[in-house]
């Protein structure tokens, strides 16, 4: 687990602490979808499966399991979030993200507008629209890396 004081891995700039460990720990609830993406995203990388399920809204949720989760993201190693815009009214909401991961030497993009209800005065996670541009992600020499390091990919992961 990550240290409190380090910044979430949901890329926000916050620490965990104040950013996703209390929407994850059900100490407060995602105050709007964006949080409530952030912190799906929080739990794949931390493999916190229950709260991915338990955070689908009640239609998709029925034909999910916490196995079906496990082993659709077992190989994955997910690097960084950017959230792209959030668009909402009072019982739906919209957010396009970027997902960056790592499956063995490659690297993949996830681009999604994920569509989010308010059932239960809670926000969940409903279903999502793939952009053409999900899949390999070739990162440029002199990109930051997308690991987290710091470091320009061509002197991290890249080598």
């Amino acid at each position: 687990m990550l240290e409190d004081n380090k910044n979430c891995f949901c890329c926000s700039n916050i620490a965990f602490e104040y950013c996703c460990k209390p929407i994850l720990t059900e100490v407060k609830k995602a105050a709007n979808s964006e949080a409530l993406m952030r912190s799906r995203f929080t739990a794949y990388v931390l493999k916190d499966y229950a709260y991915i399920l338990d955070t689908y809204a009640k239609k998709p949720r029925q034909n999910l399991s916490i196995q079906e989760l496990a082993q659709s993201a077992e190989n994955t190693q997910w690097l960084s979030l950017q959230v792209i815009g959030h668009s909402a009214n009072l019982v739906t909401s919209q957010v396009e993200f970027k997902a960056f991961y790592k499956i063995g030497e490659c690297f993949y993009v996830l681009h999604e507008l994920s569509d989010f209800v308010l059932e239960d005065e809670k926000w969940h996670y409903s279903k999502g629209n793939l952009f053409k541009n999900s899949g390999e992600f070739k990162p440029q020499r002199n990109s930051q890396c997308l690991c987290g390091s710091g470091k320009k990919y061509k002197k991290c992961c890249g080598k």
